[in-house]
């Protein structure tokens, strides 16, 4: 048996339109594709590295070129925390494995054929009349997600609304509020329909949703990471979403999941912005849960060669040639 070959690529892939949120916009996904080979097979992983949790493109490429060259995903999860660069190399690990045994990733992690899932479609922050505009260009799309997370947020929320009346909607604050803003705007997110609001306050702030009101289901994003994060997350949050660059890869995703949803929460499956590579895990994760957020593709102006297909806001399970 021979030894792990690694190396990472930088790649950059161009957004359809401008991308924002509360914390700044970007007309880029720049994103890390590990390779790891081994008796002539190659498996890859993606990740995007997140200034949000001090990684940069720098220091995860540093991370990963640091790994010796024999592990596996079990040792894996000692030699690097959870996070973009553990994510890519144990993604990596699963193509490798169902490549060099023939057989998809799905039989090697005991799970179920995967299904087509309905993924929402991710509106960025922008005017009201531009995220009106934007809501009517997607009015057909089943499921909305919209990023909020400033004071004057209100007219954003009714102008998307008015553009899309039929859609399911949800909200990702970013961390963009306060506790006396939700509190006031809470009301208003219940009158509209929305089903759902993510992390609508910083991550450390959590203890404040625990004695506060929640009139609608809140989802943890900043605040849950991997297992680790759930016991602080009790009586705050009633929906996780889960990521793989967060938790560091597949393999401690579905650890979170199966124990989050032992512990009661509701899950939400999300991804950052990236190709196709990126989500193709993230299907497999998405079984069966409440909520598929895993448009990054359609975000893109240009994806991988072999891309993931979607049938309007409907994904497909990755093709082998793509991953796993």
């Amino acid at each position: 048996m021979s030894a792990l070959q690694i190396s990472v690529e930088h790649q950059r892939f161009r957004l359809a339109e401008v991308f924002t949120i509360a914390r700044g916009s970007r007309t880029h996904a720049d994103v890390l594709t590990a390779n790891l080979s081994k008796n002539g097979k190659t498996g890859r992983g993606e990740c995007v590295p997140y200034s949000r949790y001090g990684e940069s493109i720098e220091s995860v490429t540093n991370q990963i070129e640091s790994l010796p060259n024999e592990f596996d995903r079990m040792s894996l999860q000692e030699l690097l925390p959870a996070g973009a660069a553990r994510n890519a190399v144990d993604c990596a690990l699963w193509d490798l494995e169902a490549k060099l045994k023939g057989v998809r990733v799905w039989e090697l992690a005991g799970l179920p054929v995967p299904k087509p899932q309905v993924s929402a479609f991710t509106l960025s922050l922008n005017t009201p009349e531009r995220m009106r505009a934007a809501a009517e260009k997607h009015a057909r799309c089943p499921v909305l997600k919209i990023k909020l997370g400033t004071p004057d947020d209100m007219p954003r929320l009714e102008a998307v609304r008015a553009g899309a009346p039929e859609s399911t909607i949800i909200i990702d604050a970013n961390e963009g509020w306060s506790a006396d803003i939700y509190q006031e705007l809470a009301p208003h997110l219940v009158r509209l329909g929305v089903s759902m609001v993510e992390q609508p306050l910083p991550a450390g702030s959590d203890e404040l949703l625990g004695e506060i009101e929640r009139p609608l289901p809140v989802c943890a994003d900043e605040s849950c990471h991997d297992t680790s994060s759930l016991p602080a997350l009790k009586g705050r949050y009633d929906m996780i979403n889960i990521k793989l660059d967060k938790t560091g890869g597949l393999t401690e995703a579905l650890a979170l999941k199966k124990q989050a949803l032992k512990e009661g929460y509701r899950i939400m499956v999300g991804c950052m912005v990236g190709s196709s590579l990126a989500m193709a895990p993230g299907t497999l994760l998405a079984q069966g849960v409440e909520i598929v957020d895993l448009d990054g593709p359609l975000l893109l102006a240009e994806d991988r060669d072999i891309p993931l297909r979607f049938d309007g806001q409907v994904i497909y399970p990755p093709t082998a040639d793509l991953w796993g």
